[in-house]
């Protein structure tokens, strides 16, 4: 039997969710540079040592990429998909799975994307995000290639690039954040225009 952890420990744990939700909150609502280590002491209720002692903004900024891209739904589509043997459906999967990402971890998208260009740890923390995301469109890709669904003129590699186009970061944000969409429409359109792109007539 495990044993339960001491009050410490869960004093310790309690502080960095406290730590984790600050950053969080005010990553999105301020930015990451205009966000200073005192104002996310302030918000936890810590002293701004224990922030630094968490790793700073840098650590910070990467837990909660950590946090996204490990995200239940993620690993839940996967193996949805895995599972799937129809091409329409798994397109439907893929295309709900990505928008319940969208639902809970938009905020550190945006601050991810708009920090990386212009610091190189946020420029890492990007690219492992992406790799971990376009994963999942290659799973996809690979198993609609495997069922036989995809288009004659289309291999795996590409329908994976194709998918990233449709569900990748930009197609949400730009029908969301720019032209006003909602989240259910932004699913419906971009479902229906991969599978145009991808699957057999």
């Amino acid at each position: 039997m495990s044993e339960r952890p001491t009050r410490r420990a869960e004093y310790a744990a309690a502080t960095r969710r406290a730590i984790v939700d600050a950053a969080r909150e005010l990553f999105a609502t301020r930015g990451y540079f205009a966000t200073r280590v005192d104002d996310i002491a302030a918000r936890a209720r810590v002293a701004p040592p224990t922030v630094y002692a968490a790793g700073g903004k840098p650590a910070l900024l990467r837990a909660l990429m950590e946090m996204w891209v490990s995200a239940t739904v993620i690993e839940s589509t996967y193996r949805r998909v895995a599972e799937l043997t129809d091409g329409t459906e798994i397109l439907r999967v893929t295309a709900a799975g990505t928008r319940r990402v969208r639902e809970e971890w938009a905020d550190i998208m945006r601050v991810v994307l708009g920090t990386a260009p212009h610091d190189e740890a946020a420029a890492e923390i990007l690219a492992a995000a992406t790799a971990a995301y376009r994963k999942g469109m290659v799973l996809t890709a690979d198993r609609l290639a495997a069922i036989g669904a995809l288009r004659d003129d289309l291999t795996a590699a590409e329908a994976a690039d194709v998918l990233w186009f449709y569900f990748g970061y930009s197609s949400y944000f730009t029908l969301t954040d720019e032209n006003g969409w909602s989240l259910d429409r932004a699913e419906r359109w971009l479902l229906n225009a991969a599978h145009s792109a991808l699957l057999h007539p």
